[in-house]
């Protein structure tokens, strides 16, 4: 479990890394206003989805479902079909009423500034067929335990997009927006390209053209029932981020790109510590459950608990002490000013406080998947969720962004005080002895 979590870790970094050195780029090209809040509106939808697919909701559903069917490859090529089919069909709709879903994500932005966005959005929105294709093939590599492939990947992403900004420097600002938008595309089927290598390297099967009775075989797997939960109940940091967005939009210009920016940095410790770990501690505990050994889940909960605490605790430590000077040392350059630097550095230290409980819950909702009662982690999410538009309502006119970037915080003490008194305070008391 140490080396998948390294590995993951690892990838994570290399990636990151890129990302923040993309955001670097992003920030000194483009600075914080109309144009920059216009990419980060247009790749929000499909970063939201990437994040609750790829970091969760698909694989824990999936792995499950996949090592209990008894027609591996039938059940593959249909759960692929199926939603690659919807995802297409979902992504032709947003293009057709691009400036209906700009309007959504954006309700703040002005018809100008919509018409602008709405393009890109039409555009962006087909990195989701990818992102799900990679996802797919992911939790097959998962299932193998290979997990350097999908750790790595991530890093196309962010070189693609780096290349487009160097490219299009010199550009006018609405031309850089288009080349960005069209580098998360190539970015996307670079990845696709990567982990199709690697399931021909592993001789790993997942299609078929011969699918009779996998349609029975699915609805004996409850696939469907456990997916649509999960999809709602292992995103909440990401909902809450999404829902900063949508009501930014309603504050001066700018303000969508210091939440994003300090979300950025947020997410560093939650992907490379919270998240890496879940992945490589998930199909252990699944399948340990699966062959009622509770005891021995247990134990590798216990561990990844007090390893993941100590690195949360210290990132966030570390986070909020030098807040200012890590978003003056990442973005602060260019026409990224000394102002936009103080601005996302409060904001970061909001986000910062809910470090720790939003990794801490995430590990331990695990727990709820492999139990399958993703319906509950739903629930914990829904509860979670409603709280934060109550807190971002009673925040956002006295405290503006800030306001926002703490309700997200005080969301996540929620989720995980919900996620632990399902899990069991007394298990958990006895865990932690």
């Amino acid at each position: 479990m140490i080396k998948h979590i390294f590995t993951n870790s690892f990838g994570i970094l290399i990636s990151r890394i890129l990302g923040f050195l993309r955001d670097l780029l992003t920030a000194s090209i483009l600075g914080a206003n109309i144009y920059s809040d216009i990419f980060f509106v247009a790749f929000k939808l499909p970063n939201l989805f990437r994040r609750i697919f790829a970091e969760g909701a698909f694989t824990q559903v999936f792995i499950p479902s996949y090592s209990r069917s008894k027609q591996k490859i039938q059940f593959s090529t249909i759960i692929f079909l199926q939603f690659l089919a919807f995802i297409l069909l979902l992504s032709i709709f947003v293009t057709i009423f691009a400036s209906l879903i700009t309007k959504v994500i954006a309700v703040g932005f002005d018809s100008a500034t919509i018409e602008l966005a709405s393009p890109l959005v039409a555009i962006c929105f087909y990195y989701l067929p990818l992102v799900f294709i990679v996802t797919f093939l992911a939790a097959l590599l998962q299932y193998k335990h290979h997990f350097a492939t999908t750790a790595f990947s991530t890093s196309l992403l962010n070189i693609s997009m780096i290349t487009a900004l160097l490219i299009s420097s010199n550009l006018e600002k609405y031309e850089i927006v288009y080349y960005l938008t069209w580098g998360v595309i190539i970015g996307g089927i670079l990845q696709v390209i990567a982990h199709l290598i690697a399931i021909k390297r592993l001789r790993i099967r997942f299609f078929t053209t011969y699918l009779r009775k996998s349609r029975n075989n699915i609805k004996r797997s409850n696939f469907y029932k456990q997916f649509y939960p999960a999809v709602f109940g292992s995103s909440s940091a990401h909902l809450a981020a999404f829902l900063d967005t949508w009501l930014a939009s309603f504050l001066v210009s700018g303000t969508i790109s210091y939440l994003y920016y300090a979300n950025r940095v947020f997410q560093l410790p939650l992907a490379l510590f919270a998240i890496a770990t879940s992945v490589a501690l998930f199909p252990t505990i699944a399948k340990a459950i699966k062959n009622n050994d509770e005891q021995k889940a247990l134990n590798y909960l216990r561990k990844a608990f007090y390893i993941l605490f100590s690195l949360l605790f210290l990132a966030s430590f570390i986070g909020i002490v030098f807040n200012e000077f890590i978003v003056e040392l990442l973005f602060q350059r260019g026409a990224f000013t000394q102002i936009d630097t103080q601005n996302t550095a409060i904001i970061l230290t909001m986000y910062l406080i809910g470090l720790l409980p939003f990794g801490i819950a995430k590990i331990f909702s695990l727990w709820l998947y492999a139990k399958e009662l993703q319906l509950k982690a739903a629930k914990i999410t829904a509860i979670s969720l409603g709280w934060n538009i109550v807190f971002s309502l009673i925040l956002i006119i006295p405290y503006e962004a800030v306001g926002l970037a703490f309700a997200s915080t005080l969301s996540g003490f929620i989720v995980l005080h919900l996620t632990l008194k399902e899990f069991g305070y007394n298990k958990f008391l006895q865990l932690l002895k």
